[in-house]
């Protein structure tokens, strides 16, 4: 592992860039931690642009400000991997793909010292939410809450292995997403699941005040379920 600290960090967040490497690929992730966080929250990007976005930083500020939550910002693509990506999109929607490496940098995440004692969380868009919801059905003791924007559709047989607190968020004006996410709702075993939709939304949520309300309906479900005074808490586990 590779860790480079940012020397302009504020006193009470600790930025790190860190080179995570799973079997014979190596992807990079940005760890920012505050000081008294009690959780970390995984950004369960399909692509390396996910990481850059100006949507997913304010995210990750407002979990950071608000609910005092460590964020991970990763490339679950290698730059190689990217770069074909942009003409054929098959790396971005292999989720069975992302959903492996997802658990490798959780297992990571588990025993590094730096976040050892963290409870920890996913969110994720479209492809990436289904990621986080595969690797949360097959590692049920690796996170402690997920949040959904958009989920894309997964089989009956792995939602109704999903036992970890699922918060689920579509758009009013996303029909067909609102239609797949009551099912998947529906399916989920966890005893903690709600769906949340918001007004006058789309897909992409770019309407005015819709990723806000994404940020609050977040931070206060992480806060909800990533606590020192949840129950829920990763073990140490092997990295392969």
């Amino acid at each position: 592992m590779n860790t480079k600290t940012n020397p302009n960090s504020l006193h009470n967040v600790e930025e790190k860039i860190v080179s995570i490497e799973l079997d014979s690929i190596r992807l990079q992730a940005e760890i920012v931690l505050p000081r008294s966080c009690q959780g970390i929250v995984i950004f369960v990007h399909s692509s390396g642009v996910g990481r850059y976005s100006t949507r997913n930083r304010y995210l990750a500020h407002m979990l950071r400000q608000t609910a005092e939550l460590g964020t991970v910002q990763i490339d679950l693509l290698t730059p190689q991997e990217e770069a074909i990506d942009l003409r054929s999109r098959h790396c971005s929607s292999n989720v069975k793909q992302l959903s492996t490496r997802l658990v490798g940098a959780t297992k990571w995440l588990i025993n590094n010292s730096l976040t050892s004692d963290l409870k920890i969380g996913y969110f994720g868009e479209q492809t990436g939410a289904g990621a986080a919801l595969l690797a949360a059905a097959e590692n049920p003791n690796l996170v402690g809450a997920i949040v959904s924007c958009s989920g894309d559709c997964l089989t009956p047989s792995v939602l109704s292995n999903v036992q970890t607190p699922t918060l689920l968020i579509v758009g009013e004006n996303d029909l067909p997403a609102i239609a797949t996410n009551e099912d998947t709702l529906k399916l989920i075993k966890a005893s903690e699941k709600e769906l949340s939709i918001i007004q006058n939304a789309s897909r992409q949520f770019k309407e005015p005040g819709a990723f806000e309300e994404i940020a609050r309906l977040s931070s206060h479900w992480f806060e909800q379920h990533l606590s020192v005074n949840c129950l829920f808490h990763p073990t140490t586990v092997a990295s392969n």
